[in-house]
């Protein structure tokens, strides 16, 4: 017997429900064949990967007697496999009568249902609705800030198996990026989603952690999430124009990153460099941060310090440029 008289294996995970015993997981596995002449029947098998327990089925078909029933595909589905969230298994299916080679095999990992939420902006809260899971009827759901691992953040809710609606509010106090919930069994078979993975106005909050310490001079910035690019200092004329990065300023971004020695001109600007897009701070240009307490800026003229007036609507000269650091002064952009 060919092969190819089993086509196709699936198998999925599926939920069944009794009251008042609540629901159960179970795995359906579906296959489609090829009528031959000498198949009697079909059997399928689940193998748990962690204990070895095997569960098998057979399903017995017509006999293709007569020569037009030959070759013609027939779809045959299998009863529930019990199964739990988080277990590996091994599925086969083979012929009855079992002919060497011909079989079929695939693994599958038995998730936990998806938990279903929704945003409530004006409360600032996430509303999450817990999915039911055999042998798990007792959730404990939280927020957390995904990083290397999900840091927690507030106190965790336990849902129980006599919570009929089984739905938790959330409240937060930013949207981030790497804000999610997640909700974990006993057992720590957890579940997790991010409302704010991919919105917009969240990315643009990551940039907003900019801080100056007047008394080192120092301009700093910190991730509240995991961010992946290029940090760099930028001249930019005015409001809405290019922002001119300046050189030796790259940093990569992994934690914190900090400029010393860095005067307040308002032209004087962050460029953040992403997958995601480009993003300009400017932090001095609305005198949000505290400054020194002087009204001059100290500039660099060939290698030696000067003193000039500090005017936030000239553009410098080719010769002076905000001192950063306190290496050999970084040039500016060519205009």
């Amino acid at each position: 017997m060919s092969r190819s008289v089993l086509e196709a294996l699936t198998s999925y995970t599926a939920m069944q429900c009794v009251p008042p015993d609540g629901c159960s997981m179970f795995l359906r596995v579906h296959a489609s064949i090829t009528l031959h002449e000498r198949l009697r029947g079909l059997e399928a098998c689940t193998m748990s990967l962690d204990t070895q327990e095997t569960q098998c089925q057979s399903v017995w078909v017509a006999r293709a007697s007569h020569r037009p029933q030959v070759g013609q595909q027939l779809q045959v589905y299998f009863g529930c496999f019990a199964v739990s969230v988080a277990q590996h298994l091994y599925v086969t299916l083979r012929t009855i009568p079992h002919f060497c080679g011909v079989q079929l095999d695939q693994k599958h990992l038995v998730e936990a249902g998806k938990l279903s939420y929704w945003v409530d902006r004006r409360r600032k809260a996430i509303l999450v609705q817990v999915p039911r899971a055999s042998g798990s009827p007792d959730y404990y759901v939280r927020l957390c800030h995904k990083r290397f691992t999900c840091e927690d953040v507030g106190a965790p809710v336990q849902v129980t198996a006599h919570n009929v609606s089984r739905a938790v509010s959330l409240p937060y106090s930013q949207e981030l990026p790497c804000l999610c919930g997640w909700s974990a069994t006993p057992d720590a078979v957890r579940i997790q989603i991010c409302p704010f993975e991919n919105d917009t106005e969240a990315l643009e909050v990551l940039w907003d952690t900019v801080y100056y310490h007047p008394g080192s001079q120092t301009l700093s910035w910190e991730p509240t999430c995991p961010v992946s690019g290029h940090v760099s200092l930028c001249w930019r004329a005015g409001p809405g124009a290019s922002c001119h990065k300046l050189q030796q300023s790259s940093q990569l971004v992994h934690h914190r990153v900090q400029y010393p020695l860095v005067d307040t001109q308002p032209q004087l600007c962050l460029k953040f460099s992403t997958s995601w897009g480009s993003w300009v701070r400017c932090p001095f240009e609305q005198r949000r941060f505290p400054t020194p307490p002087t009204s001059r800026c100290t500039c660099v003229t060939g290698g030696s310090h000067s003193s000039l007036p500090a005017n936030p609507h000239s553009r410098p000269a080719r010769s002076l440029q905000p001192q950063v650091t306190p290496q050999p002064p970084l040039p500016l952009p060519s205009w």
